[in-house]
């Protein structure tokens, strides 16, 4: 049994499909199929049910794929501890961030980050808040840039908070409350809405709000990108409530004020509670440095 055998098992899990496994493996689906065979052969059991129209796990590759990732991740674990001795970073970290994250520059972030330890490689996952928390938990990312309504800490996972901020109304320029300085939550009832998803973190923080406050309020336009968001809003379709870092950031031509009972939203970075990899503890480490800049 071979480590690039387990890899390839766990890819054909995680796809459903010899090809795609295959392209994201950088190998041949002949080789790919070949090596499987082999260690099938190997365990007398069949891993997967194969049809042309689709492959999925049989009850014996049900149980071999999560001993097949923990035991690729331990050999990943253990290079990177090798290496951590002569003071060496080397692996791939796993990054998640929600779209939406303005407590740092990523960018930036990232650069330094690479300038430290440039044996290191960076996969960057986009996502809601609950799904890369859930992620970190299961072991599939190691460090999480969220954004939560406040008095929501992250759960299972070691986090600390970076950033807080009151959510702005977001207006087309030519809004009846365009001009206003500031606005109440009430000012904003009957009005037309952009949010995230129902169930999301991202639209926790605002149904919690009109909520408390014992507003309705009508959600006509559901995204899951703040973008799309801030083009509704610019073209008249519907308002939105974001965090001021989203619309600085964006360039759209659309109007912030300001909410004076609006929610806040709190930004965290967080991590594997239990054993950080080595590539998680220095991110962890420059994201430190970087907030003191």
């Amino acid at each position: 049994m071979e480590l690039q055998q387990l890899r390839y098992v766990v890819e054909v899990a995680a796809t459903s499909s010899f090809t795609r496994a295959a392209e994201r493996c950088f190998v041949t689906q002949s080789a790919l199929s070949h090596q499987i065979a082999a260690l099938e052969r190997e365990l007398g059991q069949r891993l997967f049910v194969r049809s042309s129209r689709r492959v999925r796990l049989t009850e014996a590759g049900e149980a071999f794929v999560p001993h097949a990732r923990a035991a690729l991740l331990a050999a990943e674990q253990a290079k990177e501890d090798a290496a951590a001795v002569a003071g060496d970073v080397v692996g791939t970290l796993r990054l998640g961030v929600i779209p939406t994250v303005t407590a740092v520059g990523l960018p930036a972030l990232l650069v330094a980050y690479r300038a430290a330890h440039p044996s290191a490689r960076v996969e960057l996952r986009v996502g809601n808040s609950d799904s890369l928390t859930a992620a970190v938990r299961d072991g599939d990312l190691d460090v999480v840039l969220l954004g939560l309504r406040e008095g929501q800490a992250p759960s299972g996972v070691a986090s600390r908070v970076l950033s807080s901020d009151r959510l702005v109304a977001v207006l087309p320029p030519g809004h009846d409350l365009a001009a206003s300085a500031s606005v109440d939550l009430r000012d904003l009832a009957g009005m037309t809405f952009a949010d995230f998803p129902a169930s999301t973190s991202g639209r926790a923080q605002s149904d919690a709000a009109f909520t408390a406050a014992g507003i309705e309020r009508d959600v006509v336009f559901e995204a899951d990108s703040a973008e799309l968001m801030l083009g509704l809003v610019a073209a008249g379709l519907a308002i939105a409530l974001l965090a001021p870092g989203v619309i600085v950031r964006s360039g759209v031509d659309v109007v912030a004020v300001e909410v004076r009972d609006g929610p806040k939203r709190v930004e965290y970075v967080a991590w594997d509670v239990a054993a950080p990899r080595s590539v998680a503890r220095a991110f962890l480490a420059i994201l430190a440095n970087h907030e003191r800049l």
